[in-house]
């Protein structure tokens, strides 16, 4: 199973998505990452193996206040640093954590390609990343009505969480299939798989229905 955990707030989320997704190494998992905006730009590390490899990718001094990490175990895309989450749309303004497997997303990214998107990694996650980008590029979406309406498309299970240089103060998450928990703090919000991460710092938790999308 793979692992998610998101932060938002006034604090370095950095140490605390570390912190948590080694919490989750227990679902099993062959690569490790972690992302944040910075200086409106998104910023990511993975690698394939532990934990504790990633972390050593990772300054001590590195700050961000909407942070996503993921543990991942491979389905579409053998284990390798590119097919590690997080992923990030072609024009580098999105990114996404992801739980699950989308079963149409060969015909998805056929369609994309057809309309020049290119593809760095063999996963369905980043055909979905680019999917909710088109959309909302396409329609002049909020990111919050993209991943709605993407997720209208998509056949098969997911959690997800979806950060935007556009909203830089956001974060969208969604449920269908697959465990995903938000912990509310004192202006701040964790997002994980399970609660592990997070009840050191709160213990109030909201679970997520199947087919809900929160911002």
């Amino acid at each position: 199973m793979c692992g998610i955990v998101g932060y938002i707030g006034n604090e370095n989320g950095v140490p605390i998505v570390l912190d948590g997704i080694t919490r989750l190494e227990y679902r099993g998992y062959d690569s490790a990452g972690l992302c944040f905006l910075k200086s409106s730009k998104i910023q990511i590390f993975k690698k394939q193996g532990k934990v504790r490899d990633l972390q050593s990718l990772i300054k001590k001094n590195i700050i961000g206040n909407i942070v996503m990490g993921h543990t991942r175990w491979a389905t579409h895309g053998k284990p390798s640093d590119k097919n590690a989450h997080p992923h990030m749309s072609m024009n580098k303004k999105l990114a996404i954590v992801h739980n699950g497997i989308i079963e149409n997303y060969d015909s998805i990214k056929k369609g994309l390609v057809q309309r020049g998107y290119i593809f760095k990694s063999e996963t369905d996650t980043e055909v979905l990343i680019n999917l909710i980008e088109y959309i909302k590029l396409d329609s002049n979406l909020s990111l919050v009505e993209a991943v709605q309406q993407t997720l209208t498309q998509v056949v098969g299970a997911y959690s997800i969480a979806v950060i935007s240089v556009d909203d830089p103060e956001k974060m969208v998450v969604a449920k269908k299939g697959s465990p995903l928990v938000i912990g509310v703090g004192k202006s701040e919000y964790f997002v994980a798989s399970d609660p592990a991460p997070f009840l050191k710092f709160t213990k109030r938790a909201i679970y997520l229905d199947d087919g809900e999308v929160a911002e």
